[in-house]
């Protein structure tokens, strides 16, 4: 088992993709997204980012596309409900740190919790942010958690395929 690096990061990528925390799946398998029921890598494929579905064990290619991964908080947990908004304030200033060292188009945040906690408010819509967040546009997708049945897979896509859309914009 390799040692597992939540992070799939380089300088200057188009879009780092920001979940709350990782899951334990992800830190037991060693590699993100990768329990079976999770759509993550169905839906970037879908939505034009990779030219062919990735395995969680291919991670790291997502870089060769311009793409990331990172978390709010480091810390796996079973459910990201387990990540309280006090611990997730209490990371920022590391997480925004590591955000700016390398200098993103876009931080796409996968879900509402964690960017409402980096905004300081409870009113946040899908899409891109009126604000930006280290340094780079803000944009939010709903979760690919398989847990998260509110939106299809094929909602899905259509959410992530308009940031897909967005970033030749993002690079002027």
């Amino acid at each position: 088992m390799r040692t597992y690096q939540p992070d799939i990061l380089a300088s200057g990528l188009d879009v780092v993709f920001c979940g709350i925390n990782p899951a334990l799946t992800a830190a037991a398998d060693g590699y993100n997204f990768s329990s079976p029921t999770n759509r993550f890598w169905p839906v970037i494929h879908l939505a034009g980012f990779t030219d062919r579905q990735l395995a969680p064990a291919e991670e790291r290619r997502l870089l060769q596309y311009g793409c990331g991964i990172t978390a709010v908080v480091t810390r796996p947990t079973s459910q990201a409900r387990e990540v309280s908004a006090l611990e997730m304030r209490q990371a920022l200033p590391s997480f925004e740190t590591k955000i700016r060292a390398v200098s993103p188009r876009v931080l796409a945040f996968l879900g509402k919790p964690a960017i409402s906690v980096v905004l300081g408010t409870g009113v946040v819509n899908w899409g891109l942010q009126p604000v930006s967040v280290a340094g780079a546009a803000a944009w939010v997708l709903p979760n690919p958690s398989g847990r998260n049945r509110r939106f299809t897979t094929e909602a899905l896509v259509g959410a992530y395929a308009e940031l897909h859309e967005y970033l030749p914009r993002a690079r002027r």
